[in-house]
């Protein structure tokens, strides 16, 4: 067994989960079985193994790795919330406990792993402030990131939210650099878990220090360089841990999550999960939702997981059953306004004027004609369901809807904004940033309506999260100190998917002038169901 693989498969990992029968199965894969490799036990039921993912090695593939700058973290987490492959871990430690585990290492590499950890406001000043009046609190810790070589693609994200800090920048893979990549790796797991002393449930980023909350999905799949799917997907499943354990499962409709989730050997799900078709995974999880109650497993959480596709489209029957019958399931909605998996054609969530397959930018329709259909609205309409639109990069946000969504006795709907890179034209560290400027620019306003909230609409709905949330457009601040106004065409001028509607000289179309009023009436409708007087419009 390499090193690479005996780093990879003694990490920490549920309890139930058999890394050795794992391990046989990639290596069998690996080593050329393919179609001749025998029916194991895990085949002949259709099943990938659980977190086989984390056997999976891209460091021979991704050009790019990022490199930590240690002096200059403040332990914001952003990096390691936003990876969607989790390759990027952060860990907090004892100086005595670093210092024992260095050592284990050849004298030439010492000098670098203890460069790897360093004194943040956040994790040691704070707390060595603490300590000072109470002897017993325990004192600070050293910070570090720390790169899973065998994980990262190379997408840039994490430079990307980590933005002018410079904790964090992508340099060339060499062979010179490769092996410390591999040392600072061992060095974190090595080192132990983060004291829970240094987790404050308050800062919701932290979660990603609970070495069982960050690994619910283990990386190894096969999505695209940067898929913001696969962010949002790790932070559902971290709070959903913190809150359950592993007392959960998955039904998942048939789309990207489902492809890179499962090309075997490789499942980057810890938990256990299921699909069957398209169109119907809310159906499905009626009937394992049924099943379970019937056997005394009311507490346990139902997720499904679907697409714009699986759950505004063709599935939207089976989820407004669903949602009908009051069953307590969850439903993230993986928004990328395209049927991603099979090439990029539009579905009902798409905008007006965006070119995609089977609308496409011609002489005669400029890309898609009909408005957007707004599957959240939909969802309030329902009985006593609870609904939230939000972004994963807002952790704020995102995280409070999944929290409320997970309390809420009954169905709930997350529709979430999930860029997918290769169909919008966007770069492969930009899913956060666009996500961002989506909700900024009234593309996609975040919301969180509770039926519990009160009695009347007003009371329930809160667009709480929206920048200039009494105004059409977001007035944003820049760093010289002017004020700059942001709109929907803003935001369309920064994806591939609508470069066709702007002339040699930048200005747009009359249609997409026509998409950013119909996104304009979108935000209208929303202020006027959470009753915010538009001071825009007064009088």
């Amino acid at each position: 067994m390499s090193e690479v693989n005996y780093v990879k498969i003694t990490r920490p990992t549920p309890a139930w989960y058999d890394a050795k029968r794992a391990y046989e199965v990639v290596t069998a894969y690996n080593t050329g079985a393919g179609s001749s490799q025998g029916a194991d036990e895990f085949v002949a039921n259709s099943v990938v193994p659980a977190a086989t993912g984390s056997l999976r090695d891209f460091s021979y593939i991704a050009p790019d790795l990022p490199e930590f700058t240690v002096e200059n973290c403040v332990g914001c987490m952003e990096c390691v919330q936003n990876c969607p492959d989790t390759a990027i871990f952060g860990k907090v430690a004892a100086r005595g406990a670093i210092a024992s585990c260095v050592a284990q290492f050849p004298a030439e590499q010492q000098g670098l792993l203890s460069a790897q950890l360093g004194e943040t406001t956040k994790y040691f000043k704070a707390f060595e402030k603490k300590r000072e009046t109470d002897p017993n609190a325990i004192g600070g810790g050293l910070f570090g990131i720390f790169i899973d070589p065998t994980k990262c693609k190379g997408c840039g994200e994490c430079v990307e939210v980590c933005g002018d800090r410079n904790a964090l920048k992508m340099i060339k893979k060499t062979p010179d650099n490769l092996p410390d990549y591999f040392a600072m790796w061992k060095l974190h797991n090595r080192l132990p878990a983060t004291d829970a002393a240094y987790v404050n449930p308050k800062v919701v980023v932290d979660n990603m220090l609970h070495p069982l909350a960050v690994r619910q999905y283990v990386g190894g799949a096969g999505s695209c360089m940067g898929c913001g799917e696969a962010s949002v997907i790790r932070q559902a499943l971290a709070a959903t841990s913190e809150r359950v354990g592993e007392n959960y499962g998955i039904v998942a409709a048939t789309g990207c999550q489902t492809v890179y989730g499962s090309t075997y050997p490789f499942n980057p799900f810890s938990v256990p999960w299921t699909n069957s078709l398209f169109e119907n995974a809310p159906t499905d999880a009626m009937g394992v939702r049924a099943f379970w109650n019937e056997t005394g497993h009311e507490d346990r959480v139902m997720w499904v997981f679907g697409g714009d596709g699986a759950m505004n489209d063709i599935g939207f029957q089976a989820l407004s059953r669903m949602l009908a019958s009051g069953m307590n399931i969850k439903v993230l909605v993986l928004d990328t306004q395209v049927y991603s998996n099979t090439g990029g054609q539009t579905s009902t969530a798409t905008y007006i004027g965006q070119e995609a397959k089977m609308s496409v930018h011609g002489k005669q329709d400029q890309g898609k004609q009909e408005r957007r259909k707004e599957l959240g609205q939909i969802c309030m309409m329902h009985p006593n369901t609870f609904v939230a639109q939000t972004v994963g990069p807002m952790t704020g946000h995102f995280y409070k809807a999944i929290s409320m969504a997970l309390d809420y006795k009954g169905p709930a709907v997350i529709n979430v904004f999930t860029t997918c890179q290769p169909e919008h034209g966007v770069a492969d560290d930009r899913a956060a940033a666009q996500a961002k400027l989506a909700m900024e620019s009234r593309a996609f306003p975040i919301y969180i309506y509770n039926p519990d909230g009160g009695r009347t609409m007003r009371q329930k709905l809160s667009l709480m999260g929206n920048p200039s949330v009494d105004r059409d457009w977001a007035a944003k601040k820049r760093k010289d100190g002017t004020t700059e106004t942001i709109t929907f065409i803003d935001w369309a001028r920064t994806e591939g998917r609508f470069r066709k509607h702007f002339d040699r000289d930048g200005n747009p179309s009359a249609l997409l002038l026509k998409s950013q009023q119909e996104r304009l009436d979108n935000w209208w409708q929303l202020q006027d169901l959470a009753g915010i007087v538009n001071k825009d419009h007064e009088g």
